[in-house]
């Protein structure tokens, strides 16, 4: 399914919603989910706006305190109580100042965006949003539509390898076997509900 083709079914859906349109894009890492957000957001056009999951990881001293950088993004690893609140506000049509993950930092920047009155479709993006799995769960009512992105495991692993090369981590192999398939599989097995499945292999 092209970007525009999901578009057209999302306005489609929305027509005469009261209120904000919640969409939900869903899929392990290096799917593809991150850019299929911003296409479609940028097929949609004026009045639709992403908001991403990662700008609510936990700090990574936090992580250290807790003993759990090892596992960094795996679904402990987030503060979905932080990101459940934060989309209850943009659902009841607040302007929402919302986090965003700077991955050349490795940190999430507070109020680095802005979710305002101009916007009405909000596609959010992430791992775990569709995970049944509490308390990921209280995620699932607040989306009017839900994508789930999947992929087989040898494209991630390329994706993966290649994205930490770009990020400067020439052999990133035991961090992707350790953690990034793991928190793959936890998304591809335990998500549920999707209205929509994709696979990134035939993503256009």
């Amino acid at each position: 399914m092209t970007p525009q083709a999901l578009a057209d079914l999302i306005r489609a859906k929305a027509k005469g919603h009261a209120g904000r349109f919640m969409v939900a894009i869903a899929g392990p890492p290096a799917s593809g989910k991150s850019t299929l957000a911003a296409d479609l957001v940028a097929a949609l056009g004026v009045g639709a706006r992403v908001v991403p999951m990662d700008g609510f990881h936990f700090d990574d001293a936090i992580l250290t305190a807790r003993g759990h950088q090892s596992r960094k993004g795996a679904p402990h690893t987030f503060d979905v109580v932080g990101l459940a609140h934060t989309l209850t506000r943009i659902r009841a049509g607040e302007d929402v100042a919302i986090p965003v993950f700077d991955r050349s930092l490795e940190l999430a920047r507070a109020g680095a965006d802005v979710v305002g009155p101009q916007d009405r479709i909000i596609v959010v993006e992430g791992n775990y949003l569709l995970l049944n799995r509490a308390p990921w769960t209280d995620l699932l009512p607040l989306f009017d539509f839900r994508v789930l992105v999947t992929a087989p495991e040898q494209l991630l692993i390329d994706r993966l390898t290649q994205r930490w090369q770009d990020y400067g981590k020439p052999d990133a192999s035991a961090w992707i076997a350790q953690n990034d398939l793991p928190n793959a599989q936890t998304v591809l097995t335990e998500s549920a509900g999707a209205d929509l499945v994709i696979d990134a292999a035939h993503m256009l």
